[in-house]
């Protein structure tokens, strides 16, 4: 179990982390996400052991984590942490940056193990291209992979999806959590994208200002958001005042109906595949909502909560 007491990290006297506190058990996928700047990053640097605490401890069982201060090449043997930057040798091949870090003393089973890296990435068809050779996306996957080579017990990934095309993206990422629930790899994610969190964590912990400001079952939190930041980071997200209460309203919670007290008039309509996205006017707020078919501008509709 990874446990995380009450740490404090500042940088030139200014507060980054402030008292965070969370434990996660083996094999669990646990997605921070918060606004840019509120200390996700720092977070993760953190429980790999690149800086040195103010305050707290963090333990990976009965090991405590323990930063530069400790240990002459920062990091934990038992992790690994792929950062935003990826870190290849860009004159040697895809299969070679892979298998970096993998001992050469059974060169066919290296060889196997490698393969079952690219294919989990699909990167496959690249592993004899030199590094220098890839797009960004296509060097992001191959740093996953080799941060994967030899099955870390706790990964750490910053962003780790930011650079790869959204058609390729969702099969990588089914790949990916599938791989870390059967070899019960503890993983933690830093991301923005909601889908990280949704379809895939099994806890999420939300920041801001260094702080943690609620923490638990996804679906829970996305289904009764507590503030309007913390709704906002699942998408669109509406603030209505009816009858003096505020209702914190998703677009597909809003529906159109014959009457209701909440009237609005349409200003676009924007095509999403599946639905419409309707942007609408409601006194001097701003509304979306959705809907099968596009409406006329200017119209107006009355909606209702779902």
């Amino acid at each position: 179990m990874l446990k995380v007491h009450k740490i404090q990290f500042s940088y030139q006297n200014a507060a980054i982390l402030k008292s965070i506190s969370f434990s996660l058990e083996k094999g669990k996928n646990l997605a921070i996400i918060g606004e840019s700047g509120c200390g996700k990053s720092t977070l993760l640097k953190l429980i790999y052991g690149l800086h040195d605490l103010d305050a707290g401890q963090i333990f990976w069982n009965d090991i405590e984590v323990l930063g530069p201060k400790y240990h002459l090449i920062p990091g934990m043997p038992f992790m690994k942490y792929l950062a935003q930057d990826f870190d290849l040798m860009p004159f040697i091949t895809v299969a070679e940056n892979v298998g970096k870090y993998l001992s050469n003393f059974f060169p066919e089973d290296k060889q196997v193990r490698i393969a079952e890296l690219l294919e989990i990435v699909e990167m496959t068809e690249y592993a004899d291209v030199k590094a220098k050779l890839l797009s960004g996306g296509q060097m992001q996957r191959v740093a996953l992979a080799r941060v994967l080579a030899l099955e870390p017990e706790v990964l750490l990934l910053d962003e780790p999806f930011s650079h790869i095309d959204n058609f390729r993206k969702n099969s990588l990422r089914r790949n990916l959590f599938a791989y870390l629930k059967e070899k019960s790899i503890t993983c933690i994610v830093a991301t923005h994208d909601s889908t990280d969190v949704l379809a895939f964590a099994d806890e999420v912990a939300i920041m801001k200002q260094g702080k943690i400001i609620e923490s638990g079952i996804p679906e829970f939190i996305y289904n009764h958001p507590k503030s309007h930041y913390i709704a906002s980071l699942f998408g669109d997200v509406n603030e209505i005042v009816l009858q003096d209460e505020k209702h914190l309203v998703y677009p597909h919670q809003l529906k159109v109906v014959i009457n209701s007290d909440l009237k609005v008039e349409i200003i676009n309509s924007y095509f999403r595949g599946s639905h419409y996205l309707i942007e609408a006017k409601y006194g001097n707020q701003t509304v979306f909502f959705e809907n099968e078919v596009a409406i006329e501008k200017a119209e107006m509709v009355f909606l209702k909560i779902k």
